[in-house]
């Protein structure tokens, strides 16, 4: 097989069409929450996806929409570096597991100092995107006399942010987006340790909002056999149907990010995908159906296994994403969480949305920072906001956290 045929994408020539990605590659354990995680990455949304594989070697197809600003051939690089080397399909074991754990990514701190203004934080944001530059941790600050300095936490995609040339032209991008507005800039590394120069440990939240806020038992469900339904979602598992697959059939309403929600929940179950197929059906429900066994290659018969399975996907369908307005002190702060892959990854794009939310909103940021915290025997990734309103709120509580989760997942 030619290197360029293991990923093909054949772009849509109308604009109420989808372009079609092809990945014809080998196989491993987690590849299709990779793949989706990087099409997440892009802004792109999968309306409709097809999985099949003999546990060696794998094809699929993603019919993708949105975001007419893609740059095609760069998605396809970085599916590529997805996928796993072709010389690994020679390998006799199936559903070969990453023998060692990628190498962590170089990590940048970007010291961005600039006078403030309304929607800041979100341009910031976007060009950092659009310079493939991942956030992994920020602090952001404005002092009484309008200035923000903001710190970066990045990875580059590209990596090649050591070198000098893409230092120089990360700070001219800034430079030509916000002008004479912008006071200084400065990239350096930092090392494996990096969140200590993130002014101290991630910040204490209080014990009711973890409650509140990470509760995971959020939905009443009604429970009959191995079937989960409740508000439209509804997670079966049915093991008559295969000899060696138990079938899961997840129904649900549609939002931002979905294909890649149950990827990674079965990634991180250390579950395979032999045939798959999701569908769209105009924009309001979806339907799955996964046949799937475990690492050992057997069905899911233990039903304390499948309970627990189908109630994490049940979770990550519903709620990928936690949003809540709290008070902190005369002011107010947006608190935003999300579940990490066991991997370490965070979901993409989210700061991007929360940003983006409030500038549509016309509210201010005065800080905001990114951290981890371990709740619920599970690392989540915590985005606070401290809400720049001068002690009252301007938009209605309801209103600013249904605009954020609206622009979160997508509808």
């Amino acid at each position: 097989m030619q290197f360029d045929d293991v990923v093909i994408i054949k772009q849509a020539k109308k604009h109420d069409e989808a372009t079609v990605i092809t990945i014809n590659c080998p196989d491993k354990t987690g590849l299709g929450c990779d793949l989706c995680r990087t099409i997440l990455f892009f802004g792109l949304n999968i309306v409709r996806g097809d999985v099949s594989t003999d546990g060696k070697w794998c094809y699929i197809v993603f019919w993708v929409t949105g975001n007419p600003a893609t740059v095609w051939s760069l998605l396809k690089n970085r599916l590529l570096e997805v996928c796993p080397s072709v010389s690994s399909a020679n390998m006799l074991m199936f559903y070969q597991p990453e023998s060692r754990p990628p190498k962590p990514a170089d990590v940048f701190l970007l010291k961005f100092c600039c006078h403030d203004r309304q929607g800041l934080l979100h341009d910031v944001i976007h060009l950092l995107c659009e310079l493939e530059l991942v956030i992994q941790r920020v602090k952001v600050s404005t002092t009484p006399d309008g200035m923000v300095m903001d710190l970066f936490f990045v990875t580059d995609t590209r990596e090649l942010l050591h070198t000098s040339k893409r230092k120089q032209d990360t700070y001219d991008h800034l430079k030509a987006v916000f002008m004479d507005a912008m006071i200084s800039c400065d990239i350096e590394m930092v090392g494996p340790d990096y969140t200590a120069c993130s002014k101290g440990p991630p910040s204490f939240i209080p014990p009711t909002i973890t409650e509140q806020t990470f509760d995971l038992e959020t939905i009443d469900e009604t429970r009959h056999g191995s079937t989960h339904s409740s508000n439209g979602l509804s997670v079966t598992m049915d093991n008559s149907l295969s000899p060696a697959h138990t079938l899961v059939q997840i129904v649900c309403h549609d939002h931002k990010g979905l294909l890649y929600d149950v990827m990674r929940t079965l990634k991180d179950y250390n579950i395979q995908i032999s045939y798959g197929r999701f569908t769209t059906k105009e924009r309001k429900s979806c339907e799955f159906d996964l046949f799937i066994m475990q690492a050992d290659g057997k069905k899911i018969v233990d039903p304390s296994k499948q309970s627990s399975l189908i109630s994490r996907l049940k979770m990550e369908v519903s709620r990928p994403l936690r949003v809540v307005l709290v008070n902190r002190g005369p002011d107010t702060e947006l608190l935003v969480a999300n579940p990490v892959e066991l991997c370490g990854r965070g979901r993409p794009l989210v700061f991007y949305d929360i940003t983006l939310a409030l500038k549509l909103l016309n509210m201010g940021i005065f800080s905001a920072e990114i951290s981890r915290h371990l709740i619920g025997g599970r690392e989540w990734e915590v985005y606070r906001v401290l809400l720049d309103e001068g002690g009252k709120l301007r938009v209605p509580k309801g209103k600013c956290e249904e605009a954020v989760m609206k622009k979160l997942m997508g509808w």
